[in-house]
C-alpha cells in the first residue's frame, strides 16, 4: 500500500510516499480501504517534529479518515466487509489502507459523500467531547470559539448554534469573519484590531471558551469568562506556558481545562465516538451541520496541502483522496 511518512522531519517537502506492506487487523480491529483522509495542524506538527504518536500508533500521518470495509478482526460485531465508514485514528490516514479499532469506526452521516466523510471525525469528536461532554455547554449559554474558520472552529459554530447556544468567535479576515457569521455565530470579531475581551463581557462573558492559542491568550480568557465560565484549551499555537492568575480565576468560580484526543485511551475514544454518532450525526444528516471544505487534494500532492494548512490562509477542512 501507498502511505506518506516523514523521514527526516522539517517543512512540507520532508513528506515523502512510499510502499509499505498491506495490513491484516488485529483482535478487535477493522482494516478500511481508505478513500479520503484530511489534514490537521496536528500533522503539521508531527512533520515538524514536534508532536510524535502515542506508543504503538502508525508512524504514518493522518488522525482521521473515511473508506470501506476490507477486512474484519477476531470479535469485532457491528461491522462487514463493504460497509462504509469513516473512523477516527491516533495515525495512520494518509495511507491506502489503515488498522483501526472498531469502537473509533462511525457510520458516514446520510447525505454526506464518503470523500466529504473524512472531514468530521476529528473535528465532531474534538467539539462534542470537550464542549459538550467535558465544559457542558447547555442552551442560552455563550461560547467563544477562537480560530473561528478552521476546521474545528467552522463545526463548533455549527453545532453550538444548532443546540441553542450563542456564538462568538474570532478570525482574521473580513471574508472569514462573514462566513463565520453564515455558520451561525451572533459575532466574529477582528482579533487583529479587536478585543474580544471586552465583547464578551458586554455580552455578559463567556460561559465556555474553545481555545486552540494556549498561553498567548491564557490571561484574555480567563478575563473574556462569565461567572462559572468553562475555558478549555485544546491546542497551543500561542505557546505552552503563561501566566494564569487564580485570584480572577476563584472570583469567577471558573474552571480551566487543557486536553487532547490523540492519546487517550481506546474506550474512552469509544464512547465519545458513539456519543457523537447518538447526538450529532443526525444534525449532519439533516443538513444542520455540514461538513466544510477548502481543498480536496490527491495523496501525491500532500505537500502542497501541508503548505496550505501552514499557509493559515484555508476555511475549513483540507482533503487528501486516496
Amino acid at each position: 500500500m501507498r502511505a506518506v511518512v516523514v523521514p527526516v522531519p522539517g517543512g512540507p517537502e520532508a513528506l515523502t510516499v512510499t510502499e509499505l506492506p498491506d495490513l491484516e487487523p488485529g483482535p478487535g480491529e477493522v482494516v478500511l480501504e481508505v478513500t479520503a483522509s484530511a489534514v490537521n495542524r496536528a500533522d503539521t506538527l508531527q512533520r515538524q517534529g514536534f508532536y510524535p504518536p502515542p506508543p504503538g500508533a502508525s508512524d504514518v500521518l493522518g488522525l482521521e479518515c473515511s473508506g470501506i470495509v476490507k477486512s474484519v478482526g477476531e470479535g469485532v460485531t457491528g461491522w462487514a466487509v463493504g460497509d462504509e465508514a469513516c473512523a477516527l485514528l491516533a495515525g495512520g490516514g494518509y495511507a491506502e489502507q489503515v488498522a483501526v479499532p472498531a469502537g473509533q469506526l462511525m457510520w458516514v452521516p446520510s447525505g454526506v459523500s464518503l470523500v466529504h466523510a473524512a472531514a468530521l471525525p476529528e473535528v465532531a469528536c474534538t467539539v462534542w467531547s470537550n464542549v459538550f461532554m467535558l465544559a457542558h455547554l447547555e442552551p442560552g449559554e455563550t461560547l467563544l470559539v477562537h480560530g473561528g474558520a478552521g476546521g474545528i472552529g467552522t463545526f463548533a459554530i455549527q453545532a453550538a448554534h444548532a443546540l441553542g447556544a450563542r456564538v462568538f468567535t474570532t478570525a482574521g479576515t473580513p471574508e472569514k469573519r462573514a462566513f463565520c457569521e453564515s455558520l451561525g455565530a451572533e459575532r466574529a470579531i477582528d482579533y487583529r484590531e479587536e478585543d474580544f475581551v471586552q465583547i464578551l463581557r458586554e455580552a455578559g462573558g463567556a460561559d465556555v471558551i474553545l481555545d486552540v492559542m494556549g498561553a498567548k491568550y491564557l490571561e484574555r480568557n480567563v478575563k473574556a469568562l462569565a461567572t462559572g465560565g468553562r475555558l478549555v484549551t485544546i491546542g497551543m499555537q500561542g505557546g505552552t506556558r503563561g501566566e494564569l492568575d487564580l485570584a480572577a480565576l476563584m472570583g469567577k468560580r471558573a474552571a480551566v481545562f487543557a486536553t487532547t484526543l490523540r492519546a487517550r485511551p481506546t474506550e474512552e475514544k469509544a464512547a465519545i465516538c458513539s456519543a457523537v454518532e447518538e447526538h450529532v450525526w443526525p444534525l449532519v444528516a439533516d443538513g444542520t451541520i455540514r461538513p466544510v471544505i477548502e481543498a480536496e487534494l490527491d495523496l501525491d500532492d500532500v505537500a502542497k496541502a501541508h503548505a496550505l494548512m501552514d499557509a493559515g490562509e484555508h476555511t475549513g477542512k483540507i482533503l487528501l483522496r486516496m
